[in-house]
């Protein structure tokens, strides 16, 4: 039996947005020989904005001024709910999927594929940009496959070839290149000719997670990020304006941040023999999966006998809450461990301190709740909503692009579309 060591688990902690691959300057990717079609062409467009880790209180909190006037111009919601668990990557990708993680496949930043015993991770470059990975059909995928063009400066799963589509221009992911750079490279794009100008935009930014995460939710670090941000959603508003184009504006978070606590750091309850289980760690849970399916209770009832009820829940997958759409009957990519350890907030599993994060359930702690306000000539003015499930925000941003899609094949509704858009 061998004592497992944690810095795996959370490679470098659960929260920490995009950490794929880094270039001194990265280049623009462009699929040649496509234009959007006559169609299309005549079309609203759409720009969404991720400002990772920004909950959904910073706003008052941390004086963002010009996401308060942005979000009193159009609608705002109180706030926006996260899938679970509440962490980067999966609920990117339900935002632009309108699939829980459980349904889409990104189940964590960590995950382990036990059918091709692979590992995924936010630094695995290889991993990051492979298809097999990603379920559901992303927003630029939705549009490509209809004739209009789409961007990304930065999503995730948008350096993958999903269904076989890339968005025709983007980016692959590096934190060298400044937020100016990166906003020129959206003014760029708009000023393109009407068949080759991408109607479909994302952009993402992670100063205010990065900040949350060593800093906490309540130091000036953060309130610096906060304010940062709050800059660039207001240059990007300028460009906006200036292109004089129908350009709706979401700007949107992937999850809150919480103040953990810094003296009791969580472990696995008991020594793991890797001969018999693999562990993928996540920071607010770990998956454990165990190779001879006989022997899942004989571990299920080790760890109930070691975890310390205080600090964590062990649970078997086939019993993990129905409101997270977690367990064995949503797990449809057969990512979610046979067993899961789940971390009761403000406790983490880490093996260095870590000043704050998030992960947990966004039905128990609000600080996981997110940001949600949208800006434009589709978009209702002077309207607030109330908090919202962020699978929910797929067939808004559809419907104003005009984009067919089966309501069928996702977990969001048009409830919320609407209360946001204008009849």
């Amino acid at each position: 039996m061998k004592k497992f060591a944690l810095s795996m688990m959370t490679l470098f902690l659960v929260g920490v947005s995009f950490t794929a691959q880094a270039q001194d300057v990265e280049k623009q990717i462009i699929i040649e020989n496509r234009k959007n079609t006559d169609e299309q062409q005549k079309k609203p467009y759409v720009i969404l904005v991720s400002l990772d880790g920004f909950r959904y209180d910073y706003i008052e909190k941390h004086h963002a001024n010009f996401l308060r006037k942005l979000g009193e111009q159009g609608t705002i919601a109180e706030s926006l709910i996260p899938s679970y668990p509440s962490v980067t990557f999966p609920n990117h990708y339900s935002i632009v999927t309108g699939l829980y993680p459980g349904h889409h496949g990104l189940v964590g930043n960590t995950m382990y594929d036990p059918k091709t015993q692979e590992r995924y991770s936010l630094g695995n470059a290889a991993a990051v940009t492979n298809a097999k990975w990603y379920g559901g059909t992303p927003l630029w995928v939705l549009a490509e496959q209809q004739g209009m063009l789409s961007a990304c400066y930065y999503w995730p799963g948008s350096e993958a070839p999903i269904q076989s589509v890339l968005p025709t221009y983007y980016y692959k992911y590096s934190e060298k290149t400044s937020i100016d750079d990166r906003l020129e490279g959206v003014r760029a794009w708009l000023k393109l000719p009407e068949e080759q100008r991408p109607h479909f935009i994302t952009f993402y930014m992670p100063e205010v997670d990065h900040a949350g995460h060593r800093f906490g939710p309540d130091a000036k670090e953060t309130l610096e990020a906060v304010q940062q941000v709050d800059k660039a959603v207001e240059q990007l508003y300028q460009i906006i304006k200036e292109s004089e184009l129908p350009i709706n504006l979401f700007v949107v978070s992937d999850h809150g941040m919480l103040e953990l606590d810094q003296k009791t750091l969580l472990k696995v309850p008991f020594e793991v023999n890797e001969k018999e289980l693999t562990i993928a760690s996540n920071g607010t849970f770990v998956s454990i999966f165990v190779k001879n399916h006989k022997d899942i209770k004989k571990w299920y009832t080790l760890a109930k006998q070691e975890a310390d009820p205080k600090y964590m829940q062990v649970f078997l997958k086939e019993d993990l809450p129905k409101e997270y759409h977690f367990g064995k009957e949503d797990d449809r990519f057969n990512r979610v461990g046979d067993i899961v350890l789940t971390a009761n907030a403000p406790y983490y599993f880490t093996n260095r301190p870590l000043a704050g994060s998030h992960g947990y359930d966004p039905n128990v702690v609000r600080e996981m709740h997110a940001l949600f306000l949208a800006f434009g000539p589709q978009i209702r003015e002077k309207n607030k909503i109330a908090s919202f499930e962020n699978v929910h925000i797929y067939p808004i941003i559809a419907k104003i692009l005009g984009l067919s899609l089966d309501l069928d094949s996702i977990d969001g509704n048009t409830d919320v579309a609407s209360e946001v858009l204008k009849n």
